[in-house]
């Protein structure tokens, strides 16, 4: 099967400058994907390109096998700018309608393909509203119900949770989870608890530059947990862990938050040697979690 994205050897020149250089990666149908990196990484170069809004200097890209841009794309691939807005004159629905009406939809199927992806985004009942009677949270929600128009193949979005409360965040999360067994999402953003929970591959820029991310050996045996907790002498618990069999080294680079390194072919029952430490000495931890956080894994060094 042929990937959804395939992009190989990709630049951009912006005069002398270099956005992007010499980028290659493939997304497969069904998966979620993190794009992440520093501002002026070249996220934003990336996405525009896929969304053929961009030419690259040089490279191939082809989006289901076609170019970029090509009219074969329109209802398949959809695209979320972080700054998205809507016409304050129109109501929501009148405007998404008129989006769904260009993709080929009659006035009738297009209010009811609105009605669809406001329901999905819990805003059926604003439907009526104007933009302006909206809260930002409502706002980007009927942002994201126009990128679902149509039930693209594939939806890259940009920053989709930024500004939102917590609960609603949490549901725009659970949504693209729902999706992704037919759709496939590219997301760009900056929260990696977001990404760690969400995506299966994730794809790094630095200065233009992928970064890839780096494999342990085959045959290691070495294994990480991430202990999070409330309060603790941070010498006294990193020396405790380390007397325990099989561990081979405790980091803390953030405060309460300890990686620590083990065999597990020696320590196999780690995590539950650790949970008993802890009550031992009556320390209140918030989270162990198995292997390290998608942070850890991307920058530390």
């Amino acid at each position: 099967m042929s990937p959804i994205i395939d992009c190989q050897g990709l630049s951009k020149y912006f005069a002398n400058k270099e956005a992007l250089h010499q980028v290659s990666f493939e997304v497969n149908s069904g998966d979620t994907v993190g794009l992440v990196g520093p501002n002026g990484a070249g996220k934003t170069t990336l996405l525009r390109i896929l969304c053929g809004y961009l030419h690259p200097s040089t490279g191939l890209v082809t989006i289901l096998g076609e170019k970029p841009g090509s009219k074969s794309l329109l209802g398949k691939l959809s695209a979320l700018p972080q700054d998205a807005q809507f016409d304050p004159v129109f109501s929501i629905e009148t405007q998404l309608t008129h989006y769904a009406r260009l993709q080929g939809f009659s006035k009738k199927n297009g209010h009811n393909e609105t009605m669809r992806v406001l329901e999905l985004m819990q805003l059926r009942h604003s439907a009526n509203s104007k933009p302006g009677a909206l809260s930002h949270g409502m706002r980007k929600r009927a942002a994201i119900a126009q990128s679902l128009i149509g039930q693209p193949q594939l939806v890259l979005l940009d920053e989709p949770t930024a500004g939102l409360d917590p609960v609603n965040a949490r549901n725009i999360r659970q949504l693209i989870s729902d999706l992704s067994d037919q759709t496939t999402f590219l997301i760009s953003s900056h929260n990696l608890q977001e990404l760690e929970h969400l995506c299966e591959t994730i794809l790094l820029l630095e200065n233009g530059h992928l970064i890839p991310q780096a494999e342990a050996p085959a045959k290691s045996s070495a294994q990480f947990l991430t202990l999070r907790m409330e309060r603790v002498l941070e010498t006294e618990l990193s020396t405790a862990i380390n007397q325990i069999p099989g561990v081979e080294s405790v980091s803390n680079q953030q405060k309460n938050e300890f990686i620590i390194k083990y065999d597990q072919s020696k320590a196999p029952h780690l995590d539950q040697n650790i949970l008993q430490l802890i009550a031992e000495n009556g320390w209140q931890y918030r989270q162990l979690i198995n292997g390290q956080t998608l942070e850890e894994q991307l920058f530390s060094s």
